[in-house]
């Protein structure tokens, strides 16, 4: 059997800072195998970055039947200051119940959670069961993730592999285990605008053009209301993340000034179609502008289904809560898996993440890993 606070620890103890693997597929590679898994190591390096180790793995069972995917991802941002810490980062030390760690909260606890859980159900059953369970583990979710799951996804199309349903495992819940569960995610847009004027001395400001004042009213107008949420979503929210002119002097107008903004938007949009809104305000303003946009994620939902309500039930059977499904917070790497199937996240209490002295409750890692069998043993016996 696989103990999940244990191979929680073994995990943590590898530093998989994105893009290093540092062995950690290794660590999961070796627990599943025990479990009668097929282990596929997928490496993945498009032209100009480095390779990131991937891992798909799956155990069918005696008859055909569903593909049910726990995806989640090993790697893990910097510690910041190592000194800051109360413990080593990488130590996975468990102190007064709580295991610390860079990656306890995110997300290789939830990992673990997921692998013991599978090894109990497949033990249990003897094999006997309809259908696969399968994992799809990445190691390149906290960076750029052009060679993690989306890959993945597409090499199991290749393949002729398909996932009937996925839970990811990101720390959905905002202080305790049960909390809330994530049905979707808003899209991420960014917008870095260039406004153009004409330079001159400030004593003389109608031999010039001040692209200052003109910036200001930009921002008042991109930062009005986008709109009052939707049925599943907040409100659409446009932040200015910097204001830079790079003018050391006091007495010149500059001939420009730059402005960058984020906005984490709802189904009521599309990148393209809030693109257009956000040019539509600028054109307001008047004036000459260069606004150049990416957008790492559209917004997405899975509507309330067959899916969240196994998950639900399962979490209020160990919890005692009913979970809120949710589509606040970042975006995660459910953004790809919603394209081939239905997807839901829910794993531990967020609190920490990221953080210095990053912790969760042992007994919360215990509790998640039972509400991912209560899941299987729903999901493969419907």
């Amino acid at each position: 059997m696989v103990d999940p606070v244990k191979l929680a620890q073994d995990l943590i103890r590898r530093p998989s800072v994105t893009p290093k693997d540092e062995g950690a597929i290794g660590v999961l590679e070796a627990a599943l195998a025990q479990a009668g898994f097929q282990n596929q190591r997928l490496p993945f390096a498009a032209a100009g970055t480095t390779e990131i180790q991937n891992l798909y793995a799956s155990r069918k069972g005696d008859r055909p039947g569903k593909n049910i995917c726990f995806a989640g991802h090993t790697d893990v941002v910097p510690v910041g200051r190592a000194e800051s810490w109360s413990s080593d980062p990488f130590a996975a030390e468990i102190q007064d119940g709580k295991l610390y760690g860079r990656g306890a909260a995110d997300m290789k606890s939830a990992i673990a959670a997921f692998a013991a859980a599978a090894a109990r159900f497949v033990a249990k059953r003897q094999g006997k069961f309809a259908g696969t369970i399968s994992l799809l583990i990445t190691g390149d979710e906290e960076g750029p993730a052009v060679n993690g799951t989306k890959p993945v996804l597409d090499w199991l199309v290749a393949k002729g592999e398909k996932l009937d349903a996925c839970i990811v495992g990101e720390p959905t819940n905002p202080t305790k285990l049960g909390e809330m569960a994530k049905i979707g995610r808003r899209g991420s847009f960014t917008g870095r605008l260039t406004v153009h004027g004409v330079q001159g001395h400030t004593a003389y400001p109608h031999l010039a053009d001040n692209p200052i004042h003109r910036l200001s009213k930009m921002i008042a107008v991109l930062t009005e209301p986008l709109d009052q949420g939707s049925a599943h979503f907040p409100a659409t929210t446009l932040q200015f993340a910097t204001v830079d002119v790079g003018n050391p002097a006091n007495n010149v107008i500059p001939a420009e000034a730059k402005a960058v903004f984020n906005s984490r938007f709802n189904d009521l949009y599309t990148a393209k179609s809030l693109e257009a809104e956000i040019r539509r305000r600028l054109d307001t303003v008047g004036g000459r502008y260069d606004l150049v946009c990416e957008c790492s994620g559209e917004s997405f939902l899975t509507p309330p289904g067959a899916l969240s309500a196994l998950l639900v039930e399962a979490v209020k059977a160990e919890t005692g809560l009913t979970p809120e499904l949710s589509t606040t917070g970042g975006t995660s790497d459910a953004r790809f898996i919603k394209n081939v199937c239905p997807v839901i996240e829910f794993g531990l209490a967020g609190a920490t993440m990221h953080k210095v002295d990053e912790h969760v409750p042992v007994a919360d890692i215990e509790a998640l890993s039972r509400i991912y069998e209560r899941v299987l043993d729903a999901y493969l016996d419907a």
